[in-house]
């Protein structure tokens, strides 16, 4: 079942994102957050396998409207986004989802990919509802974490062979959490290359990692949004 444009209230004013319902149209719920490259048909993809599996999903569009396939324009996309108003906006998204009658039980996840995978424990450090963090190789350097206010368990995805989140980045980050007093399970796949989960690029697709990541992650959401 395709997914449908919805609007919803996000720093005083309307945000738009793609939802994604599972055919009961009840079930828990997860904001899907994007890639550099904005919501394209990939993240909106991914929001309907979580549909499939039974979730409730959403898919904000951090870009409003603007999306790319340029290397160069989503890096001038990815420095210009307003950190702190795309996690108020996130915010706003767990709030439509939590008002929504099918979201059952009234907790939210988040799941984020490259620049999303921040997001995701920036949003998680921001409220309270998110329940579970999966971060699939997170990276901005514009994004400030304060652990302090992180309530949910983390679930880290992340790749070998990643230029942008190298090995020694993914330890630093797991100890910060867990000298935080916080749950954090992270995963560094082997002969895994940054982006290794989205198979629309079959430059660093690696179909192993992709499967093992996401049955991780869909058991590690149903456990935490039980």
């Amino acid at each position: 079942m395709p997914g449908e444009r919805v609007e919803f209230t996000s720093n005083g004013s309307k945000a738009q994102g793609y939802l994604a319902t599972p055919a009961s149209g009840e079930g828990p719920a997860v904001i899907v957050i994007q890639e550099w490259w904005g919501l394209v048909a990939h993240i909106k993809a991914v929001a309907d396998r979580f549909a499939s599996a039974g979730f409730v999903a959403l898919a904000p569009d951090l870009y409003h409207g603007e999306s790319t396939q340029s290397p160069d324009e989503a890096g001038r996309l990815f420095m210009a986004l307003d950190i702190a108003h795309a996690v108020r906006e996130l915010d706003g998204a767990v709030r439509y989802l939590l008002a929504r009658p099918g979201v059952t039980p009234k907790k939210v996840g988040a799941v984020g990919f490259c620049m999303g995978g921040q997001l995701a424990l920036a949003a998680g450090c921001q409220s309270a509802s998110i329940a579970a963090v999966v971060d699939f190789y997170g990276v901005h350097p514009n994004v400030t974490l304060d652990f302090a206010k992180l309530a949910a368990p983390v679930l880290g995805i992340f790749a070998e062979r990643d230029a942008f989140v190298t090995p020694d980045v993914v330890r630093k980050l797991e100890r910060a959490l867990h000298s935080a007093g916080k749950r954090a399970d992270f995963h560094i796949y082997p002969d895994a290359d940054h982006a290794f989960f989205n198979d629309t690029r079959p430059d660093v697709y690696n179909r192993e990692a992709a499967g093992d990541a996401w049955t991780r992650t869909l058991d590690f959401l149903r456990a935490n949004l039980a």
